[in-house]
């Protein structure tokens, strides 16, 4: 018969072993373990260790703390480092693939620090804007009205009204009178001003975002469709996209060269550290040991 739920927590048996490993855990935590030479394993915290704690503690909390509060942030701390060491001792960092990922990261850490890269020159950060300048290109930007027909209102009728009315405005200005009645209220804004292609494709749709890039300045447009429905549209200014000079976007640049850099010094890093390991594929033939057996 199957014993009830968590029943089985209350056997005698279950609580001798869970008491035990408890035991055997507090033994180790305790520093009864000793090592080659008899001797206690030592822990020490640093005066580095304890201003750590309380910078660490003030910045959270926006106070020091506490000498009670630091006692038990250096008893934290200690009983962290027991731990550790007993799970070292035991083995469970292996093949433990976060312990792995945060050790692999720490060390392109450390190879960061060590690359210590260092500040470009002027002309030196030139010549480099001079070739990767279009990563830093402005995008196209584009004012323009609109006269909406809507599909909804007007049905298969709506592409057919849009070009009537086109032909009805001829060269007739943006603001003439009656213009507007020739159209439908639209659900948002009738002009949209100092837009990039990607914020005129959020609301209509790609495709009319190419469509308008195309119109000249100063002139109804054709019929043009969006998700929405059809237009004419009245383009005011457009601005293509451009490469800002250096000194607009120096910091930028500059911090994009450091990057490039430090991502550079890390491959180099790495690259020397693989040259002491054999990887070995599935399928694949080792090469000959050195010192073959």
């Amino acid at each position: 018969m199957m014993m009830p739920s968590r029943a089985w927590l209350r056997e005698p048996l279950v609580q001798f072993v869970a008491l035990g490993l408890l035991l055997f855990v507090l033994d180790r935590a305790l520093g009864s373990r000793s090592d080659a030479a008899g001797q206690r394993v030592r822990i020490e915290i640093t005066e580095g260790d304890i201003r750590q704690l309380a910078t660490a503690w003030t910045a959270q909390w926006q106070r020091p703390p506490t000498p009670e509060e630091m006692r038990n942030l250096v008893a934290a701390r200690v009983r962290e480092e027991i731990l550790y060491r007993e799970a070292l001792g035991l083995g469970l960092d292996k093949d433990d693939t976060i312990v792995k990922r945060r050790l692999a990261q720490k060390m392109e850490f450390l190879a960061d620090d060590v690359s210590a890269v260092r500040e470009p020159g002027r002309e030196e950060l030139r010549a480099w804007y001079a070739t990767y300048g279009e990563r830093f290109a402005r995008p196209a930007r584009l004012s323009f009205h609109h006269l909406y027909f809507s599909p909804d209102q007007r049905g298969a009728r709506a592409a057919e009204d849009a070009a009537r009315a086109r032909a009805l405005l001829g060269r007739a200005p943006r603001g003439a009178s009656g213009a507007g009645r020739l159209a439908d209220s639209f659900m948002f804004q009738d002009a949209y001003l100092d837009r990039t292609p990607e914020q005129i494709a959020a609301v209509f749709g790609t495709q009319f975002a190419l469509a308008v890039a195309k119109v000249q300045p100063g002139a109804w447009s054709e019929p043009l469709e969006s998700g929405l429905g059809w237009h004419l549209v009245w383009v005011d200014s457009a601005a293509a996209g451009q490469v800002p000079p250096l000194e607009d976007i120096e910091p930028a640049v500059k911090a994009a060269w450091l990057d490039e850099q430090r991502v550079e010094a890390r491959q180099r890093a790495f690259a020397a550290l693989a040259t002491r390991y054999q990887v070995i594929l599935p399928g694949s033939t080792p090469a000959s040991k050195k010192g073959s057996e």
